[in-house]
């Protein structure tokens, strides 16, 4: 056995020290990825099954970042989830919407599928006559018509209109969101931190000002032609994931990738070491994920005994990455904000999150209640039995149970939606504003000045408690 030299850290294990700084304000900091996919906030949705559907693709590329739509997808449905992310609004929130003669049931059929809680009723020539929130549903049973209980008093905004006049028209009407009327049709929904957010935020956007969307595959089956589909499909990178990345067929599968497209950003993972990271480089890789075992759904630390503590990876990964002119993305462990912060610094040009980002509205699994009532969404692993499943469509009754056998992740958690932060873009917010306040403490206006200030000190287990906010009296 090789002798282990010194210990590795996680994010809980370090802290910033604060530097002298000339930053003046959050918004002289620029976020934006410092790699070649071009994402204008360093945040990247993980390709979990129950995480990263067209919803989150379309809303967090809106804000700057890329989701990452998964392997198990069919390629006639991916085919359509490309299409439809490419040719969302890159302002307006894609409104939800019925018809009059529709019910109360079909309304909350989807109403919680986006964070504004709104559908939008559309005549036969797609022209708004109605609104309806789940509290208009009080009293009236669920096959109940639209028309007897939507709210017809209706505050529309033309299209164009800058975000500030948004903003004003919302708030003096006294209305949180509002249908955007494009020659008399509805074209999406705005809302007033929307408007807020369009003022913030540049839109992730291709070569023809469309949503950017990366797509994963695996390193089984034929890849060449795997890849092949998908950039025909539309999808702007591609990411070869598996388990462990660091082995001969994932060698062989980035070098099939590039042999159909020399340009494409390629993504390959997952490492956690140097030398990991400089073979998937020179196999031809752009970015590295790295990441084995810290992820919320993953058990494979606690199966297998393999992983490496997350920010040692990133730092050890980053550096090999840098030296020859490339990028990693940090993969799990990322439950703060701090820790996107932590794994920029670390030399991160993104942090690549999953479980975090499951209990949002946009996320891809269905809206459930519980016994009292509070909304919440299954996730689970992409090594757990419940995704091999999924994985395996195909394959015979008794070689599905035998890979069934395997599984080295969680099949079902609960993550309930939280009130105060119900939307993907509400952590989005949560996370900009925290990596903005670290890089100006650092005296950083961008992610590479802040990779090379950034002071990082070593804490004990009360130390990381000691920053811990207090939410009731001390005991």
């Amino acid at each position: 056995m090789h002798d282990p030299q010194g210990y590795d850290l996680t994010y809980n294990d370090v802290f910033f020290v604060p530097n002298y700084s000339e930053v003046g304000s959050r918004f002289e900091v620029d976020i934006a990825a410092p790699d070649i996919v071009g994402a204008t906030i360093p945040l990247i949705v993980a390709n979990m099954n129950a995480v990263a559907g067209k919803r989150m693709a379309e809303t967090v590329a809106r804000r700057g970042g890329l989701a990452v739509l998964p392997q198990d997808i069919p390629f006639d449905i991916l085919a359509s989830m490309i299409e439809y992310v490419k040719s969302r609004h890159l302002i307006y929130e894609t409104a939800l919407t019925l018809g009059p003669e529709d019910t109360v049931a079909d309304a909350l059929n989807i109403i919680h599928k986006r964070s504004h809680n709104t559908v939008v009723i559309l005549d036969d020539k797609q022209q708004p006559v109605g609104i309806f929130k789940e509290t208009d549903a009080s009293g009236y049973d669920r096959f109940t018509p639209l028309s007897q209980v939507m709210s017809s008093e209706l505050v529309t905004v033309p299209a164009g209109l800058p975000p500030e006049k948004v903003f004003d028209i919302l708030t003096k009407k006294l209305v949180e969101s509002a249908p955007v009327i494009d020659k008399g049709r509805c074209v999406g929904i705005i809302t007033r931190k929307g408007a807020l957010r369009s003022s913030i935020y540049q839109p992730l956007v291709d070569n023809k000002n469309r949503l950017k969307v990366a797509v994963a595959i695996g390193i089984n089956g034929d890849v060449k032609a795997k890849a092949a589909a998908v950039l025909k499909m539309g999808a702007d990178v591609i990411v070869v994931d598996t388990a462990h990345g660091h082995q001969k067929k994932m060698l062989e599968a980035i070098k099939a990738v590039r042999s159909v497209d020399k340009k494409i950003p390629v993504v390959a993972g997952n490492v956690v070491t140097a030398a990991a990271t400089r073979d998937l480089i020179e196999a031809g890789a752009d970015i590295i994920k790295v990441g084995v075992g810290p992820g919320a759904m993953c058990t494979t630390r606690m199966m297998t005994g393999v992983g490496r503590p997350q920010f040692s990876a990133v730092l050890e990964c980053a550096a090999a990455a840098k030296e020859m002119g490339k990028h990693i993305w940090a993969d799990g462990g990322i439950k703060y904000p701090r820790d996107v912060a932590l794994a920029l610094a670390a030399g991160a040009s993104s942090g690549f999150i999953g479980t975090w980002f499951a209990g949002t509205h946009e996320s891809a699994g269905d809206t459930l209640r519980d016994n009292r009532g509070r909304l919440y969404k299954e996730n689970f692993g992409m090594a757990s039995k419940r995704a091999v499943k999924n994985r395996n469509r195909g394959a015979a009754a008794f070689e599905l149970a035998r890979r069934e056998l395997f599984e080295e992740g969680t099949s079902s958690s609960r993550l309930y939606i939280n009130t105060e932060r119900p939307g993907v873009e509400d952590l989005i917010d949560q996370i900009t504003a925290g990596l903005r306040s670290s890089m100006s403490y650092a005296g950083a206006r961008s992610i590479e000045e802040f990779q090379d200030k950034a002071v990082i000190g070593i804490q004990s287990a009360s130390g990381y408690q000691e920053g811990q906010a207090v939410e009731t009296n001390w005991d």
